[in-house]
């Protein structure tokens, strides 16, 4: 019977913590007035499908709260020859978010192309990143931090730019958060994290520092990612499932 337990515990605390995902109240992560006043966001994502796979909690809990969201796709995902059919499955999965079309904007550039072995430049990016923030009046910003979750150097060329950007215009005085990336056991848990991402934004929780947004209906995500159709392969269907992305975003105020 003690194996019986030991195999039954992992399920129940996989139960368990699903509940808490499902049941429990959105940590909101604005510090100032953020029922009271709708600020303009900027998602800075490197592919298509980004959005889907890792930023899907802030997403909804931004579009919940009636904040006007903007994506900006740094690629167009086309490391496999498929960069046209990927720009219309972001658009896709943006629809299925209640994200406006005409608020999702996806860079083809020749310096920008998809690719692990492609280092993107930080100035060109900053400049890209200037340009659509001065376009859309933008408050606050959003994107990864300096590992990029998987640790692809899009990913981490897009803080990059990100991080030049905020320190060559701190007049701009741009509110900035970054998505924390997780080991790799945390990072695949599911929503069992949910208990760890809430103990580390409760220890920054001095200063704002950090925020635990958890995602109520992670079915979403899972919409989102399907729009993705020539990604939607049986790994990704995995990893949306044992993510805990797909649960709850932690992120970290950038102070430069």
């Amino acid at each position: 019977m003690d194996w019986l337990l030991i195999a039954i515990i992992p399920f129940l605390l996989w139960a368990i913590s699903l509940c808490k995902v499902l049941y429990a109240s959105q940590t909101v992560f604005f510090p100032n007035n953020d029922i009271i006043h709708k600020r303009n966001v900027l998602l800075v994502i490197a592919h298509p499908d980004d959005e889907s796979m890792f930023f899907t909690p802030t997403i909804l809990h931004l579009i919940s709260k009636g904040h006007n969201l903007h994506i900006l796709c740094m690629s167009t995902g086309d490391a496999d020859g498929k960069g046209n059919i990927r720009r219309e499955e972001l658009l896709c999965a943006c629809a299925s978010l209640k994200i406006p079309i005409g608020q999702v904007k996806i860079i083809d550039h020749p310096n920008l192309q998809d690719g692990f072995s492609n280092i993107w430049s930080s100035s060109l990016l900053s400049k890209i990143i200037e340009e659509e923030i001065i376009a859309n009046d933008i408050e606050l910003l959003i994107t990864f931090d300096g590992y990029g979750v998987s640790g692809h150097q899009n990913h981490r060329d897009v803080r990059s730019g990100t991080y030049m950007f905020l320190s060559k215009y701190p007049e701009r005085s741009i509110e900035a958060w970054e998505l924390i990336s997780t080991n790799m056991t945390r990072k695949y848990i599911g929503p069992v994290d949910v208990w760890l991402s809430i103990i580390f934004a409760r220890s920054h929780a001095k200063g704002m520092g950090a925020y635990c947004v958890i995602n109520n209906h992670p079915c979403k995500s899972f919409n989102a990612m399907a729009q993705h159709r020539s990604q939607w392969v049986w790994f990704r269907k995995l990893f949306v499932l044992f993510s805990s992305y797909t649960y709850m975003n932690t992120l970290r105020k950038i102070e430069l």
